[in-house]
């Protein structure tokens, strides 16, 4: 039976800690928001710098290959529905579902929509839901995504990387950058909303190179748009051919100049930041799902290595009451499917968050989104970093006089520095 780090043993069928009941005055939650992510941990392609619970198809076999993915999702989905009705959060209705991975559409669009089909009879979906997939551009096709569309989903997420074949042979991508228009249009004319994720940094990524992805996204006329830093994990193919010296690290001004380009273009193009990584056309086009992370709602996270949290019901816990608990799912996808199969949790840790955990995620998470946070937020300690931060230009000052702390772009290229700057 797995165990937290005191020795508490975790329950084989995955039961909640009483504490996390609302109050008879507080029912269902106190009214959080709830979503679902579905893993989805298959890939065509082990890429080199990918350190995500991923599985190509040929190294899975019995219960955890694809054929059978969908049917051993849905017994977590049974367990999950059981688990809150017991611990009082049944009656929620899910207001958003995201499919990552790992690459979901490698899955048949019809095994999508029967996962997503259970969610809805486990919880029901809220008016409005979003209900987003991840893709790769040669993982779908016009009919593919109108079945999803008709499934329920209303977003997708292309990982489109870069418009530039040598870079994309960098990072071990096998679609054609040709092809990402093709794929956007089908997803419009599905009626999906579309989202492309970009790397930078890439070594032997000039700027140049950067342009001409962000030119291809535009002209794409998506509106949302993903751009992360190349950040090269140990234990990947990557970090080995770094440590070989078969290629460089990335260089961190040259990501910093990326950025300043990614947020110039997006900007002048009416996709305005509301995460550091992230640009909308409007709060409408916001990924509604991540943005539920970083406010702290509860989720329940399906599928080998997947991790979910539920808060406790009062939003200020007194001294040495929990704040909310996190666990975390088995992460191989075999030992998964074994685990539901017995009708025991795959669930292989909890963690237990203290009033103090939680405040520090909050202002870690908080502090990235556009919106910022209120500076009473902060412990009391490091409040005064607030003015600091402004006369570094790290803080926006009006911002600040107003109560809130907010980064200035200046600010977004070390938002790690400010993070610490800002919390004990």
């Amino acid at each position: 039976m797995p165990a937290l780090p005191d020795g508490t043993p975790v329950p084989d069928d995955g039961a909640l800690p009483q504490w996390v009941r609302p109050s008879l005055s507080a029912p269902d939650g106190d009214g959080r928001p709830f979503g679902v992510y579905v893993h989805v941990p298959f890939c065509s392609v082990r890429c080199g710098y990918c350190d995500f619970n991923t599985y190509t198809a040929s190294e899975l076999g019995g219960g955890a290959n694809q054929a059978a993915y969908a049917t051993t999702a849905l017994r977590e989905v049974d367990l999950a529905a059981r688990v809150l009705d017991d611990a009082g959060l049944g009656a929620r209705p899910v207001s958003t579902v995201f499919f990552g991975g790992g690459t979901p559409t490698m899955l048949p669009a019809a095994d999508l929509a029967r996962i997503l089909r259970g969610v809805d009879d486990a919880w029901g979906l809220a008016d409005g839901a979003e209900v987003t997939t991840e893709a790769n551009p040669d993982s779908v096709t016009p009919d593919s995504l109108r079945l999803l569309a008709d499934a329920g989903f209303t977003r997708v997420s292309f990982g489109m990387q870069s418009a530039v074949p040598h870079v994309l042979a960098t990072l071990e991508r096998t679609h054609d950058p040709r092809r990402v228009p093709d794929v956007v249009a089908w997803a419009r004319d599905a009626g999906l909303d579309v989202s492309l994720d970009l790397i930078y940094g890439t070594p032997g990524e000039s700027l140049d190179d950067w342009r001409a992805s962000l030119d291809a996204v535009l002209a794409a006329g998506v509106d949302h748009v993903s751009a992360y830093a190349l950040v090269v994990e140990p234990g990947t193919k990557m970090y080995a051919q770094v440590r070989r010296g078969e290629i460089a690290l990335p260089d961190e001004d040259d990501q910093a100049a990326k950025y300043e380009l990614a947020d110039d273009l997006l900007t002048e193009a009416g996709l305005g930041w509301y995460e550091v990584s992230n640009w909308a056309r409007g709060p409408e086009h916001a990924c509604r799902h991540n943005l539920a992370y970083w406010r702290g709602d509860d989720w329940w996270g399906i599928g080998p290595g997947a991790h979910s949290y539920v808060a406790a019901p009062s939003a200020e816990p007194r001294e040495g009451e929990h704040a909310g608990v996190r666990w975390w799912n088995v992460k191989h996808p075999r030992r998964y499917a074994a685990l539901l199969e017995d009708g025991a949790s795959p669930g292989a840790g909890r963690e237990l968050l203290t009033p103090a955990e939680a405040q520090l995620e909050r202002v870690l998470l908080g502090v990235r989104m556009r919106e910022g946070l209120e500076v009473a937020a902060l412990d009391p300690s490091r409040r005064a970093a607030v003015a600091g931060l402004v006369a570094r230009g790290l803080l926006d000052g009006v911002a600040a006089v107003r109560g809130r702390v907010v980064l200035t772009r200046r600010g977004r290229l070390l938002a790690d520095s400010v993070v610490r700057e800002l919390t004990p």
